[in-house]
């Protein structure tokens, strides 16, 4: 299959985005990881730049039973357009019934939603996996059966990922046994999904063949494989017959006559000192080990491990190629509806799939299109078509006007990380700013650092803002400030900023205005960007990828 000319980035919320802009059966494979409703706010860690490791919320894993979640509950139980199935809407009136109405029911209510999207988009072959934790994985099958099952879909594998071979410290202390599983619920559109089981083998590394393969013949190495009579299958009759003077019991041999004496023929049979008859494995015979529902070879990412990016929920692009491995070929779509900080859809990249990902904060965003660079180089951005990221003024007034609380500072984060090219420290302390947006960094001098700080209005401005501003950026000592604003600055705003005066950058040997106003328009229309020219990053960049890497697979 052709790989199409772009992949498809949208910033957005999910639900909305599938339902316009995601085709009928249009999707082979679909990975998602989204909240677990843990009832945490998870961090994203930036870079030590200069003074303490900077933090931001990169998302909130706790739900409430709002006008957000009563919508979406009426439109299950009233099943708008036909959308779900009476096993969904028996499912979610029974929930609420038994667990009322709250945080939990909020959840569910908002996973139902999605996951029902995600059937419609998957291809009669497609394949779905949904990671998540024991916090609601209950609930979460109940939902999953309701939605695949009665459409011809099947549930297949509930797979166990061990994060972790040694439980943590920290458990030690909890009155409980330590956790260090998570659960993939795997499930498939109909019975004609596609699998590759073969693709996702595990390698067998040159202690273990030489530990496993320790016998020797004249043709060379072999170990003591299967046997060759039947002892579980029941039996049959048809299989039982004597071959060298031996005679299995009622459950016979594993093959016909014919195919034992060709294997005894080839050399590849042997007879135990108990008189058991076996076949010989040979290295080449067997390239790997065969996958079960047990993923204990796989750690979670370790704070100094190379692929680590600081985003709190990242999982290993070891995990993601297994599964999109065994569900998909080159060409194929593969869809990530929450995809963080991108390896899903990094490592579709690589593997050569087509992918669409799908976010609702912008820090996500921004941070997939760097990882995305970092990996692959520039070129790889100009086959990325990017959907609701504003285009216009019109369309980012729009993203500041919105109401849902979900989306209350994603303005700023866009405004602030575009202007800096995702070098800012985005500041998300909700009524505890000081004025301050967000913060970055540039190199004086070969050790020294300055700092720049960054304050985003969508409201009326004047010149007491700038006025605020000056005053913010002398107590947090900072040599250069910027004000991004949606409506256009005043006469006496410009003329206020002006007094503030200039900062002379001892590298650069260039003069710079302490306090610059940066319009909305000029970021969209002229592509205004942070000009300090010695920047530095606040995001780790990702590891160059070069070639196919396998990650433990064969």
């Amino acid at each position: 299959m052709k790989i199409q000319d772009k992949n498809m980035l949208y910033y957005g919320d999910n639900l909305e985005v599938m339902r316009k802009r995601i085709p009928d059966e249009s999707v082979d494979l679909c990975y998602i990881d989204p909240p677990f409703n843990s009832k945490r706010s998870y961090n994203q860690i930036y870079l030590n730049v200069g003074e303490d490791k900077a933090q931001a919320q990169a998302f909130i894993d706790t739900w409430s039973w709002d006008s957000l979640a009563v919508q979406g509950y009426q439109e299950i139980i009233l099943n708008s357009g036909g959308r779900f199935t009476a096993q969904v809407i028996e499912l979610v009136k029974g929930l609420r019934n038994v667990i009322k109405e709250g945080s939990l029911l909020a959840y569910l209510v908002s996973m139902t939603l999605r996951i029902t999207e995600i059937h419609r988009v998957l291809k009669k072959t497609g394949s779905f996996y949904l990671h998540c934790d024991p916090t609601c994985s209950h609930y979460l099958k109940l939902i999953l059966d309701a939605v695949f099952c009665p459409n011809g879909g099947d549930f297949l594998n509930e797979i166990i990922w061990q994060r972790y071979s040694r439980p943590k410290g920290s458990q030690f202390d909890a009155k409980k046994f330590g956790s260090a599983t998570d659960t993939i619920f795997f499930y498939s559109k109909s019975s004609a999904y596609k699998f590759y089981l073969d693709k996702v083998k595990i390698s067998i590394d040159d202690d273990e063949i030489n530990k496993r393969y320790n016998l020797a013949d004249e043709k060379g190495r072999y170990y003591s494989g299967p046997l060759l009579r039947s002892s579980s299958m029941g039996e049959r009759p048809n299989l039982v017959y004597e071959y060298k003077g031996f005679t299995p019991g009622p459950e016979g041999w594993r093959m016909t006559k014919e195919k034992l004496v060709e294997i005894d023929t080839q050399g590849d049979m042997f007879w135990t000192s108990s008189g058991i008859p076996r076949r010989k494995v040979r290295p080449k015979e067997n390239p790997g080990i065969t996958l079960g529902n047990l993923w204990s070879d796989i750690e979670a990412i370790g704070s100094q491990a190379k692929e680590r990016l600081g985003y709190p929920t990242q999982k290993p692009e070891a995990l993601l190629e297994r599964i999109i491995k065994a569900g998909s070929n080159e060409g194929d779509m593969v869809l990530d509806a929450y995809c963080g900080c991108g390896t899903t859809v990094a490592v579709a990249e690589r593997l050569k799939r087509n992918w669409t990902g799908i976010d609702i904060t912008y820090q996500s965003i921004s941070l997939v299109l760097k990882r995305l660079e970092d990996s692959f180089g520039k070129k790889v951005l100009r086959k990325i078509l990017l959907d609701g990221i504003p285009k216009d003024v019109e369309s980012a007034r729009a993203l500041a006007e919105k109401k849902d609380d979900r989306l209350r500072k994603e303005f700023e984060k866009w405004a602030l990380l575009t202007y800096t090219n995702n070098r800012a420290v985005v500041n998300d302390k909700k009524g505890a700013d000081k004025g301050i947006d967000g913060t970055a960094w540039f190199l004086t001098s070969g050790t020294d650092t300055g700092k720049a700080v960054f304050q985003v209005k969508s409201g009326n401005v004047n010149r007491a803002t700038i006025a605020a501003l000056r005053g913010d950026m002398e107590r947090e000592k900072a040599q250069l400030s910027v004000l991004i604003t949606l409506n256009p600055p005043t006469k006496p705003m410009r003329e206020e900023a002006v007094t503030a005066g200039v900062y002379h950058h001892p590298m650069m040997n260039r003069d710079y205005d302490r306090i610059s106003i940066v319009t909305v328009e000029e970021l969209i229309e002229d592509r205004k960007r942070f000009e300090m020219p010695t920047g530095i990053d606040v995001v780790k960049k990702a590891p160059k990828k070069s070639g196919e890497q396998q990650a433990k697979l064969v």
